[in-house]
């Protein structure tokens, strides 16, 4: 009996790389992870604030109401007011705070001239936060 060649199949290679899937995994998780704990982690300051006098909480912001009807009227806070005496008005109340909002309607069929000049005199007086109210579509 002789015994012959017995063929094996070779064995694979060892792999000598570094499978980087399973890290770049790990690293977003501990990104996630640290995106959401970093906001936490500043507000967790716990202090006890002094007391004094002439400290008060911040007043809510001020808006004034400024309305143009169909025929070209302005109406200020629901009163009746020429251009010229609304000039001063606003004028008198960027003075008293400047960050007063003003709330502007104006009727759709209003002349674009007549929503922009008076867009021009609150602008003139010194307030610049100007918000356009419009209605919801049904």
């Amino acid at each position: 009996m002789s015994f012959g060649r017995l063929e094996r199949t070779k064995g694979s290679q060892p792999m000598s790389e570094i499978n980087m899937t399973p890290l770049v995994d790990v690293m977003m998780v501990l990104l996630v992870i640290f995106i959401i704990t970093a906001p936490l982690l500043s507000s967790s300051i716990r202090l006890d604030l002094p007391k004094a006098d002439g400290t008060a909480a911040g007043d809510a912001p001020k808006f004034v109401t400024l309305v143009v009807d169909k025929t070209g009227q302005a109406f200020l806070n629901d009163q009746k007011i020429e251009l010229p005496a609304l000039a001063a008005r606003l004028t008198e109340t960027a003075v008293q705070n400047p960050d007063t909002e003003v709330q502007l309607r104006a009727d759709e069929t209003v002349p674009y001239g007549k929503v922009v000049e008076v867009m021009g005199l609150a602008q003139k007086a010194g307030l610049n936060r100007i918000g356009f109210v419009a209605e919801p579509k049904p």
